[in-house]
C-alpha cells in the first residue's frame, strides 16, 4: 500500500484546500511559461525589430503578468504551509491517540524515546513528502507539458536533444533510490536512539551525578552521534553524486540546444529571440527534472519513516472492551480472583492459580519477597493485564465484560512512583476529577495532610511542579497522589507502597490520612514497611507466584512461616538502621 493511500483518510479534510493550492500553482507555473516566451518576444522587439513602442507595451504587459505571478505565488504558498502543518497536526493528534489505547505490554518492550522519535522526528520527515510534494508536482506538469509543448512548436528537433535524456534520468533516479531508503531508515533509528538516550540521561540526572557517571555517558551519547553522523555522512554522500549527476545530465542537453541553436540563427533558420526563449524553455525544464530526482529521493527516505509510524499504527491493544461489554455500575467493592494464572511471557509464569475473595470494605495486604506477583495482582485488578487464564470479578462481574473507563472510574491507586504532571498542584490534584469545585480539591489536600505545605508556597495551589514533580520533596509528591485519590473517592483503593517515599514525620501524617481514606473502602495493600501492613484485617503471602499463607499479622507471626521469617528480617533491617541493637 502507497504512502498517500495510508494518508489519505488524514488528506481527505483538506482536499478542497490542496486542489485550491495545486491549482494556484499550476496557474504560477503557465504564467512562468508565457512570461518566457514573452522574454523572446522583447528580444526580437530589441534585436532585430527595433520598435520602441511596441517595446514598451510589451513591458508593461510583461509587468502585468509578473504581478499576477507574485499574488497567486503568495496565496499558494501560505494554502500549501497551511494545509501541511494541519494534516501533520491531525496525524500526529491521531497516533498519540492511538499511544494511549495500546496495552502497558506495548510499553514494556520499548523505551521512551523511542516512542517519543516516532511521534516527532518520523512524522516530521513525513510531512514535505505528504503534502507539499503533490502540490509541487502539479506545478512540474504544468511546466513540462507546457514547457516541451512551446518547444516542439518552436523547434522540434532541438526538443529531441532534450528528450533523449529523459531514461538516463529515470534509470540513475532508481540507481541511488534503493540505498537512499534503507539509509533513511537508519538514520530514523539512530535518531530514536538518540532521543531515548537524552531523556534517560535528563530523568535521571541526580543518579548519573551522584554516581560519577557523566563521562560514561557522554562516551554513550559520542557512540550514537558518530553511528548518526556516519550514517547521516553517506546518505549526503549519495545525494551528493545524485544531484549533480542529474544537473550534468540536464545542463549537457542545454548546452547541446544551444549550440545547435546558435548554428541555425546564424544560418538564419531561427530568430534570436526563439533562441533566447528556446534556451530559457530549456532551464526551467532542469527544475522539474531536477525535483523528480529530489523527490523518489524524499519519497524513499520517507518510506523508511512511514514503516516506523505504521509500525506503531498497526499494533493493536492486548487490553479492550469486547464488543459486547456493558458499563460497571456502581460497586459496593468485592474483589475474587478464581484460579488465576498469568505469565508476561511464555517462558516464566508469574501467578500460578491464585484464588483469593476480598469483601467489599475489607484490607487486605500481599505481603513476599521480590518477584512473588505482588505488583501482578495489581496489573490484573486494575486491568491493565488479562490473566492467562481463570477469572478476575468485582461484585461478581467478569473484568473482560465491563467497559475499561468504567472500571477505571471506579478504582483508586497510590503508587510507589509518585506520577506527577509539569502542571500546577491544582491542576494535578484534580488530575481525573476535572469536574471537582475548589473546596473538593481543598478538602482532599486536607485529608491528605496537604494542605498546610502547599500554603506555604508563595503560589500556593497554582505552585507549578515542575517535570515529574522535581520542585517537590518526595513526601509532599506523595502526599499530592494520595489527595488525588482522595478527590477520586473509588470504592476501590489500590496503595502500591503508598509510604514508601515518606520521612518517620511524613509517614505519620499520612497514615493517619490514608487510615480516614481507606475507611469503608476496599483496600489492597503492598507496603514494605510492617507498621503499614499490621492494619490490614487480612494478609496474603505470596511466594514464587503462589498464596502460601493467609490470616491476620498476629495469627501469622505464630505459625513462624514465610511471614515470620520477613517480618523478622526487616525489624533487624530496621533497628540496624536506628541504631538500635538486635
Amino acid at each position: 500500500m502507497s504512502i498517500f493511500s495510508r494518508f489519505y483518510p488524514f488528506l481527505r479534510p483538506y482536499l478542497s484546500q490542496m486542489i485550491l493550492s495545486a491549482l494556484l500553482v499550476m496557474g504560477v507555473a503557465a504564467l512562468n511559461l508565457i512570461l518566457i516566451r514573452f522574454a523572446g518576444n522583447l528580444w526580437d522587439l530589441i534585436t532585430v525589430q527595433r520598435d520602441l513602442s511596441q517595446l514598451t507595451a510589451a513591458i508593461w504587459m510583461f509587468l502585468a503578468l509578473m504581478v499576477a505571478q507574485s499574488l497567486l505565488s503568495m496565496v499558494h504558498s501560505y494554502l500549501t504551509a497551511q494545509v501541511s502543518l494541519k494534516v501533520v497536526a491531525d496525524f500526529r493528534a491521531h497516533l498519540f491517540r492511538h499511544f494511549q489505547r495500546l496495552s502497558l505490554n506495548f510499553f514494556s518492550k520499548r523505551r521512551t524515546g523511542e516512542v517519543v522519535s516516532r511521534l516527532m522526528n518520523d512524522v516530521g520527515v513525513i510531512q514535505t513528502t505528504l503534502t507539499e510534494a503533490p502540490i509541487d508536482s502539479a506545478k512540474h506538469l504544468v511546466t513540462v507539458i507546457g514547457g516541451v509543448g512551446f518547444l516542439v512548436v518552436m523547434n522540434w528537433q532541438l526538443c529531441v536533444l532534450i528528450l533523449l535524456l529523459l531514461p538516463l534520468l529515470a534509470l540513475v533516479a532508481r540507481l541511488f533510490g534503493r540505498s537512499l531508503k534503507s539509509l533513511s531508515t537508519l538514520i530514523q533509528d539512530h535518531t530514536a536512539d538518540l532521543t531515548t538516550l537524552i531523556e534517560e540521561v535528563v530523568s535521571g540526572i541526580r543518579i548519573v551525578k551522584s554516581f560519577v557517571q557523566t563521562g560514561r555517558e557522554e562516551e554513550r551519547f559520542r557512540s550514537v552521534m558518530d553511528r548518526l553522523v556516519e550514517t547521516s555522512l553517506r546518505r549526503t554522500a549519495i545525494l551528493a553524486i545524485f544531484i549533480p549527476v542529474i544537473t550534468l545530465l540536464t545542463f549537457t542537453a542545454a548546452i547541446a540546444v544551444l549550440w545547435y541553436g546558435g548554428k541555425q540563427v546564424i544560418e538564419g533558420a531561427m530568430s534570436p529571440g526563439d533562441l533566447f526563449a528556446f534556451v530559457l524553455f530549456a532551464g526551467i525544464l532542469i527544475g522539474p527534472f531536477g525535483s523528480v530526482a529530489r523527490v523518489f529521493g524524499q519519497i524513499k527516505e520517507t518510506q523508511g519513516a512511514t514503516a516506523r509510524v505504521f509500525e506503531i499504527l498497526d499494533a493493536h491493544p492486548e487490553i479492550y472492551d469486547s464488543p459486547d461489554a456493558k458499563p460497571l455500575p456502581a460497586i459496593q467493592g468485592q474483589v475474587k480472583f478464581d484460579k488465576v494464572q498469568f505469565a508476561y511471557d511464555a517462558r516464566q509464569e508469574v501467578l500460578s492459580s491464585v484464588s483469593f475473595d476480598i469483601q467489599a470494605g475489607e484490607r487486605v495486604a500481599l505481603v513476599g519477597p521480590t518477584g512473588a506477583g505482588k505488583s501482578t495482582i495489581v496489573n490484573l485488578l486494575h486491568r491493565f493485564y488479562d490473566p492467562t487464564s481463570g477469572v478476575i470479578s468485582v461484585d461478581g462481574y467478569d473484568l473482560r465484560t465491563v467497559q475499561l473507563d468504567s472500571l477505571y472510574h471506579q478504582i483508586g491507586l497510590v503508587p510507589q512512583e509518585t506520577i506527577l504532571f509539569g502542571e500546577t498542584i491544582f491542576e494535578n490534584i484534580r488530575y481525573g476529577s476535572s469536574g471537582a469545585s475548589d473546596e473538593e480539591v481543598y478538602a482532599a489536600s486536607q485529608g491528605a495532610n496537604a494542605h498546610e505545605f502547599i500554603l506555604s508556597f508563595p503560589d500556593g495551589y497554582q505552585t507549578l511542579v515542575g517535570e515529574k514533580g522535581i520542585n517537590l520533596s518526595g513526601g509532599q509528591r506523595q502526599r499530592i497522589t494520595i489527595a488525588r485519590a482522595f478527590l477520586k473517592n473509588p470504592r476501590i483503593l489500590i496503595m502500591d507502597e503508598a509510604t514508601s517515599a515518606l520521612d518517620s514525620q511524613s509517614e505519620t501524617l499520612v497514615q493517619s490520612a490514608l487510615n480516614n481514606l481507606m475507611a469503608g473502602r476496599t483496600t489492597l495493600i503492598i507496603a514494605h514497611r510492617f507498621t503499614t501492613i499490621q492494619t490490614a484485617d487480612r494478609i496474603l503471602v505470596l511466594h514464587q507466584g503462589r498464596i502460601v499463607e493467609e490470616g491476620n499479622h498476629a495469627v501469622l507471626l505464630e505459625r513462624q512461616g514465610l511471614y515470620h521469617q520477613l517480618y523478622t528480617l526487616r525489624m533487624a533491617e530496621w533497628n540496624s538502621e536506628s541504631g538500635v541493637d538486635s
